[in-house]
C-alpha cells in the first residue's frame, strides 16, 4: 500500500455537467433549458404547487370541515389504568408526574380521567379534568378526585 497511488472508488466521483461553455462542448446554445418560456430565463422560480397552468391540487380539492381554535385536547386515562398503576407501584396518590413517570402521558399533555374499568383501592387522584363516572368510582372507594 502506497499513499501516492490512492484513488477514490470507481463510480463514486462524477464530473459536474458544464453548461453554457460554447457550441463545441455540446451543451452550449440553449444550455439544456430548451427554447423560450419562463423556465429558460434566468431568475425563474416556480411557485409552490404550480402544475404547468393546470388547476393545482390545493385549489381543485374543496375546503372541508371546521377546526375550533379554542378546543382543549385532553389525554384520556381510564380508571382501569390507574388501578393497574396503583397495583404495580403500590401507591395511593396519583398525580400528573406519576403518570408521566409511568409513560402514560407526555410533558405538555392535559389529562382527563375517564370512568372505564373497575377501581378496587382508595386513590387520591389529581388531574386536569374528570368524567362524572370517574368521580363517582373514585369517591365510591373513599378516594378524592382533585382538579388542578
Amino acid at each position: 500500500m502506497d499513499l501516492s497511488n490512492l484513488k477514490p472508488a470507481k463510480g463514486s466521483i462524477k464530473q459536474k455537467k458544464r453548461i453554457g461553455r460554447g457550441q463545441g462542448s455540446g451543451k452550449g446554445g440553449t444550455s439544456t433549458r430548451g427554447h423560450k418560456g419562463a423556465q429558460s430565463r434566468s431568475g425563474y422560480s416556480r411557485k409552490i404547487g404550480f402544475e404547468g397552468g393546470q388547476m393545482p391540487l390545493q385549489r381543485r380539492v374543496p375546503k372541508y370541515g371546521f377546526r375550533n381554535i379554542n378546543r382543549v385536547e385532553y389525554k384520556a386515562v381510564n380508571i382501569s389504568t390507574l388501578q393497574e398503576l396503583a397495583d404495580k407501584k403500590k401507591i395511593t396518590d396519583i398525580d400528573i408526574q406519576t403518570l408521566r413517570d409511568a409513560g402514560l402521558v407526555s410533558k405538555n399533555d392535559l389529562v382527563k380521567i375517564l370512568g372505564n374499568g373497575e377501581l378496587k383501592t382508595q386513590l387520591n387522584v389529581k388531574a386536569h379534568a374528570f368524567s362524572k363516572s370517574a368521580i363517582e368510582a373514585i369517591e365510591a372507594q373513599q378516594g378524592t378526585a382533585q382538579k388542578i
